[in-house]
């Protein structure tokens, strides 16, 4: 009699369920691989605005997404799992960054940030992108945040730090992405230098009617101000909580309140009605 956890049906064979999640994972890298290879990425831009002066955009984050072949957008957060691994997590890296170099070049007034896994770094295709780009266009580095998960940092926390250090000479700045959310060591925190502390949505969402998160989002300030970090915190979808998290210092806010992403984003609206 086989054992309840035995999900094998026979030799070399799957279950129903694992060969469905198989199935499922390889449709999701090929409709990636895809994407790719058929140029089909776009950014989608969101707004973060200044906590005091929420009129004001401090910069905007680029977020990938693939169009799929019935032309729908799909977000990094429904294949970035499936690919982050793998050489396809690095090419969907490789194109976030391409698409936002152009951007800065084209917008002068742009300041725009793009994610990356401390994967890429060693990846060849993607330092050349970056290269090419800070080649053609100089002046663009000063406009430039890579953001890299606290997650991704602490895989090769040695390799960020050296290639931090490197590319905040020649004027990129860096985000700590989702802060809180991970493991991250206080020792390399002070090793890190990042310029920009994004707060976990694990603490900022609904920050109002959680009063253990608004003690830990407090302390999360505290700790980027002592090390002379931007602090950015992250899915703020109400006015409560945007109100909560402005009394609690944060300097900017990012959320579906403040502004959602926008594959149209406000510089090409004025190029359409100009044209028009």
């Amino acid at each position: 009699m086989a054992r309840k956890n035995d999900r094998s049906i026979g030799q070399g064979s799957m279950d129903p369920l694992s060969h469905a999640v198989t199935e499922r994972d390889a449709n999701v890298v090929d409709m990636v691989n895809e994407a790719l290879m058929l140029n089909r990425c776009v950014l989608a831009y969101q707004p973060i605005v200044q906590a005091q002066r929420r009129e004001h955009v401090a910069f905007y984050e680029g977020l990938i997404r693939i169009v799929d072949s019935n032309g729908r957008f799909i977000p990094a957060r429904d294949f970035m799992g499936d690919v982050e691994d793998i050489e396809t997590g690095r090419m969907i890296d490789c194109s976030s960054l391409r698409m936002g170099l152009n951007a800065l070049a084209a917008q002068p007034n742009l300041r725009l940030s793009i994610n990356m896994s401390a994967r890429s770094i060693g990846y060849r295709k993607w330092l050349e992108v970056l290269e090419l780009g800070l080649t053609l266009h100089p002046t663009i580095a000063d406009r430039l945040i890579l953001e890299i998960t606290e997650s991704s940092a602490m895989t090769t926390p040695e390799l960020v730090v050296s290639f931090m250090k490197d590319m905040q000479e020649k004027g990129i700045s860096f985000a700590l992405d989702d802060f809180g959310a991970g493991q991250t060591s206080f020792r390399y925190l002070k090793d890190f230098f990042f310029d920009i502390l994004k707060i976990s949505g694990k603490f900022t969402k609904n920050i109002g009617r959680n009063p253990d998160n608004q003690v830990l989002a407090e302390a999360l300030v505290s700790i980027a101000n002592h090390f002379e970090m931007f602090t950015v915190a992250e899915n703020v979808e109400s006015e409560a909580d945007a109100r909560l998290l402005t009394a609690l210092h944060v300097d900017c806010l990012q959320g579906f309140h403040l502004g959602r992403p926008s594959v149209r984003p406000p510089w090409h609206q004025r190029k359409s009605s100009q044209s028009a």
